[in-house]
């Protein structure tokens, strides 16, 4: 009988172990449907193109327990070189989107470009960490978008998405918004989350520093 016991106890132990294992390895599910990315590609602005920044969305997001959802990058696709033009605002979903800490930074598609609630203190990374923003050191608010305020595609003969998030080099220009809603003047420039001004020097790791930025891109979870 005591043997019994006591090999009760034991597989009741194990199975405690294996479950707090299971804990471990496994974060709960998450609830988040719009982050910052952490990190960027460490390649500039190339991304690996829109699929390859949607794959990174979606590794951060299964990362902190949110990889059930769809995760797609606020991105839109230059119609230069031939190819057709994609809106960022059209990639998303519907909304509404609520940041790492449960709080919501916008409802639908038109309070995201509109009267939203994105701010230095809600734009927050997978990890629910707020992103250096113009007063911090270092300076890593210019977050990518290849878009205009309107989460539209630039249209004109100048690409402003780095050959559609593929270059990494001295040559080509990417627009950027600032996460922290704040640049060095207080126009609506400045305030732009999603269209405050292009990247210079390049494409690069480096030319995206120069400005305050170190290639992170919003995520939002499509379904």
């Amino acid at each position: 009988m005591k043997n019994t016991r006591r090999l009760a106890l034991a597989g009741a132990v194990a199975l405690a172990a294996g479950a707090l294992a299971g804990c471990a390895t496994q974060p709960p599910e998450n609830n988040m449907t719009f982050f910052v990315t952490s990190v960027g590609s460490g390649k500039g602005a190339d991304l690996g193109g829109i699929a390859g920044a949607d794959a990174h969305c979606q590794k951060l997001a299964a990362a902190v327990g949110a990889g059930s959802r769809t995760w797609h990058a606020y991105l839109s696709q230059s119609p230069t070189g031939g190819k057709p033009a994609i809106n960022a605002r059209d990639r998303i979903g519907s909304g509404p989107w609520t940041n790492a800490k449960g709080v919501v930074v916008a409802y639908n598609i038109g309070e995201l470009h509109g009267n939203n609630n994105l701010t230095k203190q809600t734009a927050l990374t997978e990890k629910g960490a707020m992103v250096n923003g113009r007063t911090d050191n270092p300076n890593t608010h210019d977050a990518l978008t290849g878009s205009d305020w309107y989460g539209n595609a630039i249209t004109g003969s100048e690409d402003l998405t780095c050959g559609n998030y593929t270059k990494s080099g001295g040559e080509g220009a990417i627009q950027m918004g600032h996460t922290d809603r704040t640049g060095l003047t207080e126009d609506n420039l400045a305030r732009s989350w999603n269209s405050s001004h292009a990247s210079r020097g390049g494409c690069s790791q480096d030319a995206l520093k120069s400005t305050g930025g170190a290639g992170l891109f919003y995520c939002f979870a499509v379904k």
